[in-house]
């Protein structure tokens, strides 16, 4: 059986908010990121959606959401209430650390590895960068797909892991995990978009071999990111217990090939949810002077138009010399040097997740 269990928390790099303070009600709780306000009328807040129970909700339409200022309903046809593509405002980056130590490129398993780690990038492609490098025992990263390969591109790289020979047959995993850090954040650092996630996935069989970095000094790293950290283990050699030590956010433990892209897919698909949860919504403020108190409302409905959850966040703005003619999908410009804390998920549950033989 394989099981495993999820701690989200947001995976920043850079955070910041307007005046911001949040609220929720009603099953939902709405976490804002960051927001903005312009002229000639513009407003824009980057957020997230959870249920109560921590689960992310994606999909809303700019329909599913309703805009208060003062209280008072803003008109969708006034304001011109649109959802942005998020992408012009975060930057969301997953690394997949793939073990290819003696253990695993001698045990027949690398071609289910290599397949697995295929359909792990597709399924996140479309919605963030995903990059993969393998590690063994020695002290560097080995690149299989870089950041910046096109699909296509990256579907060939990935065959090459069959090909991987080991420059050293032991493991260097706590060195690969702070080797793995490092990197996430530098590619992040050079993002254009002022907000910025990361996301770590480490796969291994087994436990650190090499000696070149202790298990301290990787708790530490583990301790001081920002990033979300997953763990995927195969076989006997580690327990989810080990895995557990790398895996802050969730990990996943096959107990053979035949489950590992079952295992990669799980923790594909929680990233993938956990990235749709965010949304960028902006509107042009019939306001043109002043401060005022907005509330944006979100409804998660059912097929019928009904309304199934409901919850709110409240943030302030200043629309001193605001004016009309405001384009609602101008991308807006976040202060990054301002901000709080980043927000939390709305619930300490752990989902349990098992695929079966």
């Amino acid at each position: 059986m394989l099981s495993q269990s999820f701690r989200f928390r947001l995976a920043s790099v850079v955070l910041s908010s307007f005046a911001a303070v949040g609220c929720a009600s009603g099953g939902l709780d709405l976490k804002l990121v960051q927001s903005t306000a312009g002229k000639p009328s513009n407003v824009a807040v980057y957020f997230a959606v959870d249920r109560k129970d921590g689960s992310p909700v994606g999909g809303l339409a700019a329909d599913d959401f309703r805009i208060y200022e003062d209280e008072g309903l803003v008109s969708q046809f006034e304001s011109k209430q649109t959802i942005l593509n998020p992408e012009v405002a975060a930057a969301h980056y997953t690394l997949l650390l793939v073990d290819m130590s003696g253990s695993v490129a001698e045990s027949g398993q690398v071609p289910a590895i290599a397949e697995a780690a295929e359909a792990f990038t597709q399924r996140l492609d479309d919605s963030q960068k995903v990059a993969v490098f393998a590690f063994d025992g020695s002290t560097e990263l080995f690149p299989i797909v870089r950041f910046t390969t096109s699909e296509g591109a990256a579907q060939g790289a990935l065959k090459s892991l069959e090909r991987f020979r080991p420059r050293d047959p032991s493991t260097n995993l706590h060195g690969a995990v702070v080797k793995g850090l490092e990197l996430l954040r530098n590619e992040l650092s050079r993002a254009t978009a002022p907000l910025r996630f990361g996301t770590l996935v480490v796969f291994t069989d087994g436990t650190d071999r090499a000696g070149r970095v202790s298990a301290e000094q990787m708790k530490k790293a583990l301790e001081q990111t920002e990033f979300e950290v997953f763990a995927i283990g195969l076989g006997a050699e580690i327990s989810e217990k080990e895995l557990a030590k790398i895996g802050k956010s969730g990990t996943a433990l096959a107990e053979d090939k035949a489950q590992v892209v079952q295992a990669f897919d799980q923790v594909a698909q929680r990233i993938d949810a956990h990235t749709k949860r965010y949304y960028l919504l902006s509107y042009c403020t019939p306001a043109r002077a002043g401060e005022h108190e907005v509330r944006i409302e979100a409804h998660e409905k059912d097929q019928e138009g009904r309304t199934l959850r409901k919850g709110s966040l409240r943030y302030k703005f200043k629309a001193d010399g605001f004016t009309p003619n405001c384009d609602p999908n101008t991308p807006p410009s976040f202060d990054i040097n301002r901000g709080d804390a980043p927000p939390k998920r709305g619930s300490s549950k752990q989902a349990q997740l098992s695929v079966g033989r």
